[in-house]
């Protein structure tokens, strides 16, 4: 499990630094300078040889690649956001606004949510890997990647933002609804990553792209939460049709995690805790449907033997039709007198090997029950010391 180190560096992410990002500064002076220009008491008794002036700097001024923030607290939208998800009055419109923008439409880390959503990435992935591992605690190493994936993946999140009605702008601009989600597939004109940071190591043979064998001790030390290899960045042209829709999905990934993010840093970790519990944990994923055994009858002979059980042993419990066109067999794995599974099929093999699966997968999806407890419970005031739940060996292959 990745160690969760949140709390060191939250209260950091929403103040922009100006001697950090000299480039964003200068982009953003020209807009200030506006700004205090149209807000002046005295402007219209300003002389005329000061015109000229002003209209130059009005047409030199350089466009914002997003909205203001001051704007955040005109919009509807932003509005109907925060009541819509009963954020608290403690985050600001500002930050939800902030959370709207992706480093894709505005590369300066003073104004996107790139911060937010690694914030939040760390604590979505955190809380569901500990439920996932207290509840199901003999899952494969492999499945429960994918039932990280399933629940906090990019593919999963952007559906869940699209539930709130996050609705994305056609182009990123100043000019844009802060209400609405910016971010572009084009940015060539930027150096910035388009991806929010993750946690991992950039294999050596990504660097001369090469390919080599991935084992699933390596995928844990080396890779990002979800066992995927970093690579190295795409340059742009590279899988444009395929990237586009990748990049999409991490945009509206990019909104659910930052709003998680600046959860934390203004209302805390149990305010944060119960967001993830009743938007991302709170959807039903069926675990069994994650399978795929290529051997099922050594895998559970392998097993046995490690148990001390005897034997698998399939025994037929009852047929039908087997002189037609479409016989039925039904099949059960016997462990001396213990049923271990049954599986039915068009004929003994396929139904032997369906029976040795059932039972692989009730040893595998063992559950102590619905309300397990996880470890981030014992921070709670008052609550009882840790007690480990089941630990498991492992998986057999």
């Amino acid at each position: 499990m990745k160690r969760l180190r949140a709390a060191r560096w939250s209260g950091q992410l929403l103040q922009a630094r100006a001697g950090a990002c000299p480039a964003a500064a200068s982009r953003r002076q020209p807009f200030f300078i506006h700004a205090l220009r149209c807000q002046s008491s005295s402007a219209a008794a300003a002389s005329e040889h000061h015109a000229p002036t002003l209209e130059a700097e009005e047409e030199a001024r350089i466009p914002l690649p997003s909205p203001p923030h001051h704007r955040a607290a005109d919009s509807a939208k932003l509005a109907a956001m925060h009541a819509r998800l009963s954020l608290s009055k403690k985050i600001p419109l500002e930050t939800l606004a902030r959370c709207l923008v992706t480093p894709s439409a505005d590369s300066s880390p003073g104004f996107n949510n790139s911060s937010l959503a690694f914030l939040g990435s760390t604590l979505v992935n955190y809380h569901v890997l500990e439920y996932l591992v207290c509840k199901w605690p003999r899952l494969p190493m492999a499945i429960l990647y994918e039932a990280l994936r399933a629940y906090a993946g990019p593919e999963s999140l952007q559906q869940v933002a699209r539930r709130w009605g996050v609705e994305a702008a056609a182009a990123p601009g100043e000019e844009v609804d802060p209400g609405l989600l910016q971010w572009t597939p084009h940015h060539a004109a930027t150096d910035q990553p388009t991806l929010h940071a993750r946690w991992g190591y950039v294999r050596s043979e990504a660097q001369r792209n090469a390919e080599y064998r991935r084992g699933i001790s390596s995928r844990v030390v080396l890779d990002d939460d979800f066992g995927d290899a970093l690579a190295k960045p795409v340059k742009e042209g590279e899988g444009a049709a395929e990237g586009s829709e990748h990049l999409q999905d991490e945009a509206f990934a990019s909104f659910v995690r930052s709003v998680v993010g600046s959860i934390y840093a203004h209302c805390g970790r149990e305010a944060a805790k119960a967001f993830v519990t009743s938007h991302i944990l709170s959807r039903q994923i069926d675990p069994s449907v994650l399978f795929e055994f290529k051997l099922p009858t050594r895998e559970l002979a392998m097993l046995c033997a490690r148990e001390g059980f005897e034997a698998p042993l399939a025994r037929l419990e009852s047929e039908t039709g087997r002189l037609s066109r479409t016989p039925v067999y039904v099949v059960g794995i016997y462990s001396g007198k213990e049923k271990l599974g049954e599986g039915a099929g068009p004929s003994l093999d396929i139904a032997r090997r369906k029976a040795s699966m059932n039972a692989l997968k009730a040893w595998y999806l063992y559950s102590p029950g619905n309300k397990v407890r996880v470890p981030s419970d014992t921070m709670e005031e008052g609550a009882q010391p840790w007690k480990a739940p089941h630990i498991d060996i492992g998986e057999i292959i």
